[in-house]
This record gives C-alpha cells, sequence and structure tokens, in this order.
C-alpha cells in the first residue's frame, strides 16, 4: 500500500507506530466513501505490516476529531436490504482483523460515526475540550449501532442518556473519563506527543505478546467466561515463544515507571 496515496487521511509509518491523521477539517473531520475504503485498505495494512506495532488516530483541525458520517455527501448501502452492511464497519480495526493496539487522540468534538474508532480503540486519551454525543435521534434516525458498540466498554445508563438525549447532551471529558471511556486527559497542546510517547512505549515491547493480548482480550467479551479463559490460554501458547524470543529479559527496566493517577 502506498501510504502517499490517501486523500483524506494522512499516514506515516515511523519507529514501528502507524500514525493515522484524519484529514478533512472542513468537512468536521467526517467519513465517506474514500475514507471507508481508504480505512479498509489501512487496517489490512496494519495487520500485514510486521513493522506495525501500533497505531494512532488523531484529527486535524480545531474543532472536531470527527462528526461521523459526511451528512452531505452521504455513504454507500445497497439497494437490496439483504445485501446491506454497517457502512461504519469499514472504520473499525477489529471487525477488519486488524488486531494491532490502537490509541486514539480526541479534541473537540467526537459524535456518532466517530464512536466506530472509539469503541475498538485499545486506549483513549483525550483534550480537556472533548465532547461526546450522538445527534442521530435529534434527528429522526435510530441510534443503534454506535451505541451498541460503546454499550460494550461503557455503563448501559451513559449509552442510554447519550443516545436519547442527542443534540440537547455532550458528554465533557471529564466524565469520560469518569466513566472509564477515556484513560487520561490532557492539555490540548500535549495531545498529539502524550499520544506518541504511549505509543512508542508500546512499540518496544515483543510485538506477538501485544498482538495477541489484544486479541485475546477483546475475543474474550464474545464468549462466555469458560470459554475465553480456554482460548487465552491458546494464545499464550502460540504466542509466548515468540514474544520471549523478541525481548532480552536482562534489558526490561525495573524502575523506570509512571504512576497513574492520583498518588
Amino acid at each position: 500500500m502506498d501510504l502517499g496515496s490517501l486523500t483524506t487521511v494522512i499516514a506515516e509509518l515511523k519507529d514501528h507506530v502507524l500514525t493515522i491523521t484524519l484529514n478533512r477539517p472542513d468537512r468536521m473531520n467526517s467519513f465517506t466513501n474514500t475514507m471507508r475504503a481508504e480505512f479498509r485498505d489501512l487496517w489490512q495494512y496494519a495487520d500485514e505490516t510486521d513493522g506495525v506495532h501500533v497505531v494512532v488516530l488523531r484529527a486535524s483541525g480545531d474543532r472536531a476529531f470527527s462528526t461521523g458520517m459526511d451528512v452531505k455527501e452521504g455513504t454507500y448501502v445497497a439497494d437490496n436490504p439483504f445485501s446491506r452492511t454497517d457502512p461504519g464497519a469499514d472504520l473499525s480495526p477489529k471487525h477488519n482483523g486488524c488486531w494491532k493496539p490502537l490509541i486514539c487522540a480526541v479534541h473537540g468534538m467526537a459524535a456518532g460515526g466517530a464512536l466506530y474508532w472509539l469503541n475498538e480503540a485499545d486506549i483513549i486519551i483525550a483534550s480537556e475540550d472533548a465532547q461526546f454525543f450522538d445527534p442521530h435521534v435529534s434527528y429522526g434516525i435510530v441510534a443503534a449501532l454506535e451505541p451498541i458498540g460503546l454499550a460494550h466498554r461503557i455503563p448501559i445508563g451513559e449509552v442510554l442518556r447519550m443516545a436519547l438525549l442527542g443534540l440537547d447532551e455532550r458528554m465533557s471529558a471529564q466524565r469520560a473519563h469518569q466513566i472509564g471511556f477515556v484513560s487520561e486527559i490532557v492539555p490540548r497542546a500535549e495531545l498529539w506527543d502524550r499520544a506518541d510517547i504511549l505509543a512508542g512505549r508500546i512499540a518496544t515491547k515483543p510485538p506477538a505478546a501485544i498482538q495477541g493480548t489484544v486479541r485475546a482480550i477483546w475475543e474474550s467479551k464474545d464468549t462466555g467466561r469458560s470459554h475465553a479463559l480456554a482460548t487465552a490460554m491458546s494464545y499464550t501458547v502460540i504466542g509466548n515463544p515468540i514474544g520471549k524470543a523478541q525481548v532480552d529479559r536482562n534489558s526490561v527496566p525495573t524502575r523506570d515507571f509512571e504512576i497513574r493517577g492520583p498518588a
């Protein structure tokens, strides 16, 4: 894949971190058919490229991470109802078989279809101005696909409040942090640098261990406890020999760490 040929995003691979920047600021970084296609290709590229250890998703412009689908351009849905698929699924890494960790750095508005990325992110950090909302019902549209994905990671009461109030209320970065949706809030000027720091730290770890960890934990949410533990055990059998061979145990730091959260 030629990363330089992309038109709706900017993508750069450096030091095993694939940084994707949504680049439609004039349209609030809303997604189009072109962006859908480019993300399908990006997730395949990330999955198949061993040099990609971590993916960072961020957005250009001042006002929005993304406001979902571009309502002016619309997006393709098959005329035959039995051929229709979720148009936002193209944006979702796990749905497209990519188990490389995804860090989302959110600023400004994150609305509606933006949740396709956030629902499958492994780490979400946000600037103080981030706001989360789902406008579907305000426009007479059933809020189903994005909220169902969201319900797998935050309390259902918070999902219903967001979905039912539509444009009348926005969840602040502080509230998103309180409920565990966002793991860290940083000043806007530090958002991209902080995402790079986290990605860089993950990227130095054995990729087989990281990828197996992501896949085991996410797949556990689709099964019962016993099945999930059995699958996880098989992943350790598969991944541990590879991961151990990728690291010098004596070089692993034991004192250079951060404390996250209040002391």
